[in-house]
């Protein structure tokens, strides 16, 4: 009998320990109904004196809807790429980072982030029937999803936008303005008129293609004709007229003299200019014109078009060392599906940053603007949003309808691996350096410098690199018939 009891004492011992066991591990990792599981996010933007005071509400309500909770890290727009890219190398431990473009590209081809697919099918059912399928499609690497786009504008759509006062004062038609010659009357006016004003704020002018890594890298497929092989974009004709344009408009004095070299951002609100570039999308104009203080208008240089860039410009990507990427994806659906933390993490807290209306709008009080003003972009899915008082009513109905009409680039889904070719690529990036801004900004004669530039690419190496590019180009597009 004293056998058995020590026998049964030292089973439910056992069991204890075991069990025991199980809970320190379940709180440890943050399974527990005990202690959430703490999700460290860092995102870009400058530093906001309300994030403490607005996370302690958003985490209240992760808390008590996933067992999680937030530890929210901005890191300011000029420092967030060399900072976030230690923090990937050193392997600190973080679960969830912002990321776009040949960043996400790459950072996803290393390893460095976790892919996803599965877990929107088991932790993100909501999120994925939320997202834009191009928006899928067209951010997977190597066939594999590594994180999650903001889901808002899903193509580009570059403009030409105009200072609206200068535009009625001399009664400008813009429904003329299909090209970039089509500016020409109107630069003349304004310099021959407006001694304050530069006719055209700093600009690379637009060109149609589709860039394998950025506008002034040569290697691209064209948005028209034979769009399925790569070529050499500054030995292409567009490529000498458009920069033959821009050049004639620099020798006219429409572009400031240092162009090539200056580092003036022409910020919005500055009311120094007549013309300028940029990428829209529904209701920019008024976005623009609210930021600016005074009236914008813009006319498309290009038809909606979804590219690589476009569907790349704003994730939330797991990292690939997250001790719990299930509960991040868990929280990464519960933001993009749920309108009261979407508007929260993104507008600040109701009473304090934004007023409600009557109607259902918003109206900022000073405190959103002065201590909590987010970069809306970089968050999550815009259509859960809440429209202010002077946005349009069909705002979100005129970007799905942007969505719709938007026709897929020839690489949307090709990601280019450069590993085989790395030495020329550097060395043509350092001959893009030279060449581009001068090009670009008018500052020099295209026909005695688009030749050198070409002969350096060349040198470079610029023919292996597109042999390569259109090898990679190719199987893949076998792949994905």
């Amino acid at each position: 009998m004293r056998k058995r009891l020590l026998s049964l004492l030292v089973l439910v011992l056992a069991i204890g320990l075991v069990l025991g066991a199980c809970s320190s591990n379940e709180k440890a990792s943050g399974n527990g109904k005990d202690k959430p599981y703490e999700i460290i996010w860092y995102t870009i933007g400058t530093p906001q004196k309300d994030t403490d005071k607005v996370f302690k509400e958003v985490n209240k309500y992760t808390k008590k809807k996933i067992n999680a909770v937030v530890n929210f890290k901005q890191i300011d727009w000029g420092d967030y790429e060399q900072k976030m890219q230690v923090i990937i190398s050193s392997g600190e431990p973080y679960d969830l980072a912002f990321t776009n473009g040949t960043s996400y590209v790459q950072n996803a081809q290393k390893g460095a982030f976790y892919p996803v697919d599965k877990l929107l099918d088991t932790h993100g059912q909501e999120l994925k029937k939320a997202l834009d399928p191009a928006f899928v499609e067209g951010a997977k690497v190597n066939g594999k999803l590594y994180g999650i786009p903001s889901n808002k504008e899903v193509a580009r759509q570059t403009v030409y936008t105009f200072n609206k006062r200068l535009v009625d004062k001399y009664h400008f038609d813009l429904s003329k303005v299909k090209t970039l010659e089509d500016l020409e009357p109107m630069l003349k006016t304004i310099k021959e008129n407006e001694p304050k004003i530069t006719p055209m704020a700093t600009f690379k002018a637009y060109l149609p293609f589709d860039y394998v890594m950025d506008q002034k890298i040569p290697m691209a497929f064209p948005l028209a004709g034979d769009t399925s092989h790569v070529i050499n974009w500054y030995e292409s004709d567009i490529a000498m007229s458009t920069f033959k344009t821009m050049h004639k408009y620099y020798k006219a004095g429409y572009l400031k003299a240092d162009a090539a070299t200056s580092k003036d951002t022409w910020p919005m609100d500055v009311e120094n200019w007549f013309v300028r570039m940029g990428d829209s999308q529904p209701y920019a104009d008024i976005l623009w014109s609210r930021s600016a203080k005074y009236d914008v208008v813009s006319v498309p240089a290009e038809q909606p078009t979804t590219f690589n860039d476009s569907v790349t410009g704003a994730i939330q990507a797991i990292s690939a060392n997250s001790k719990n990427p299930e509960k991040v994806m868990d929280f990464l659906n519960l933001l993009n599906t749920d309108p009261y933390l979407r508007n929260l993490v993104d507008k600040g807290i109701e009473g304090v940053h934004y007023k409600k209306n009557d109607d259902g709008t918003i109206t900022d009080l000073p405190a959103r603007i002065d201590k909590y003003n987010m970069p809306s972009y970089s968050l999550g899915n815009h259509f859960i949003l809440y429209l202010y008082n002077n946005d349009p009513k069909d705002k979100w109905e005129k970007f799905k309808e942007f969505n719709a009409s938007a026709q897929p680039a020839p690489t949307l889904g090709f990601h280019f691996d450069p590993s085989s070719v790395r030495s020329e690529i550097a060395a043509i990036t350092n001959v893009s350096e030279e060449f581009y801004p001068a090009l670009a900004t008018g500052t020099v004669n295209p026909e005695e410098y688009l030749p050198k530039a070409n002969k350096k690419f060349k040198e470079a190496g610029i023919d292996k690199v597109l042999k390569e590019i259109q090898k990679q180009y190719d199987a893949w597009k076998a792949k994905n018939k």
